[in-house]
């Protein structure tokens, strides 16, 4: 296995409308953060504690709602929110 990030369930239900510079600046913090994982949780697979749960990542132009699963070597994104102002 290898870390990567997802759209859960996939791009278009999750992004749908955004922006394109704030989807840039969602993708760009994901990898970010898969590189953290991976730093974090060198053996992912074998991990045995529980999961951290949901949590919130800013970025200019918005947030987004991640969770890191690492028996899956993971980071999905469930929900992304733009500002509602440009």
């Amino acid at each position: 296995m290898t870390w990567r990030w997802e759209y859960v369930p996939d791009q278009e239900t999750v992004a749908a409308g955004a922006p394109a510079a704030f989807l840039a600046e969602v993708e760009k913090t994901a990898g970010e953060l898969v590189r953290a994982a991976e730093v974090l949780h060198l053996h992912g697979p074998g991990y045995q504690g529980a999961d951290e749960g949901a949590k919130h990542a800013f970025v200019a132009g918005g947030f987004f709602v991640f969770m890191v699963t690492p028996r899956s070597e993971l980071v999905t994104i469930w929900q992304v929110t733009p500002d509602p102002l440009p």
